[in-house]
């Protein structure tokens, strides 16, 4: 009889316990979950803001094209002076310039430069 108890009672308090400390955890937090699957459908990951690369315009030129692609194929849709700062988001791979395939993306879709003639301080990632 002692055995038969064990049996069926040592699983449930397992299962008992196993829940305890995520229950304890969020009532402590003060944000308990209405429902157990709340806390499931919770995001992992924190949202995340964008912090933009800065580099610097270097041409011996008085304007670098901004592309609306990543190439000298793609149509001319702006402008940036020579030793301007530019914000950068990420790098691709592209038509050459100079032996260099690789441009950079401007943020919010502005277009596209040529890493040839921007300079940058830290690495930029790949898009």
């Amino acid at each position: 009889m002692i055995r038969r108890a064990l049996k069926t009672l040592l699983p449930a308090a397992a299962a008992v316990l196993a829940l305890l400390p995520v229950t304890a955890g969020a009532a402590a937090a003060g944000t308990a979950p209405a429902h157990p699957a709340a806390a499931v459908a919770a995001p992992r990951h924190p949202v995340r803001t964008h912090s933009y690369l800065t580099g610097r315009v270097v041409t011996r030129h008085v304007r670098l094209n901004v592309r609306s692609g990543p190439g000298t194929g793609y149509r001319v849709v702006g402008h940036r002076n020579t030793r301007r700062l530019i914000s950068v988001s990420c790098k691709t791979y592209g038509s050459r310039v100079h032996g260099n395939h690789v441009w950079y993306r401007l943020p919010h879709r502005q277009g596209y430069v040529s890493a040839h003639y921007v300079t940058t301080n830290r690495y930029v990632p790949w898009c």
